[in-house]
């Protein structure tokens, strides 16, 4: 499982609209990695929308927040346009499966998806929180922002 200190490891996935999104062009920027195991179930709607609700907060503290599960980018689209969100970009490790929840030592093997956590990133790409929540919990969004505002 990737560390606090670790050097983020690289990666490019679609998002909703199909639009590649590559971690290492976001350099200069914090970064947000929300995973959430399965897009249309409750929980993971509530982090989605909690993300799409706190953009603006996100935004003045330099940080793009990205939502990361094993969904399709078909299934994002929709999922998207049903929970409203347009400013966050959901990212599809669909194909090769689960390969970037792997990279970050979060994919659940058994289950076939992530781990429910959240992986913030520096502007220099260095980890600096990492935290995975019980999948039937919703992850604290105040937390991530105290952090963020912490790092100023």
């Amino acid at each position: 499982m990737v560390k606090t200190g670790d050097k983020a490891k690289d990666f490019t996935l679609s998002d909703q609209d199909g639009k590649n999104v590559k971690l290492s062009q976001l350099k200069g920027k914090r970064v947000l990695l929300s995973f959430h195991p399965l897009a249309w179930t409750p929980v993971c709607a509530d982090q989605m929308k909690s993300l799409e609700e706190n953009h603006g907060r996100f935004e003045k503290l330099g940080t793009v927040a990205l939502g990361v599960s094993i969904d399709t980018v078909p299934s994002k689209k929709a999922w998207a346009k049903e929970l409203g969100i347009k400013n966050t970009k959901l990212l599809s490790d669909f194909w090769p499966h689960g390969e970037v929840a792997n990279l970050y030592g979060i994919f659940r093997e058994k289950e076939g998806f992530s781990e429910r956590a959240n992986i913030i990133i520096d502007e220099k790409q260095q980890v600096v929180f990492m935290k995975v929540y019980p999948l039937s919990k919703l992850p604290d969004i105040e937390e991530i922002i105290k952090f963020l505002e912490g790092l100023k």
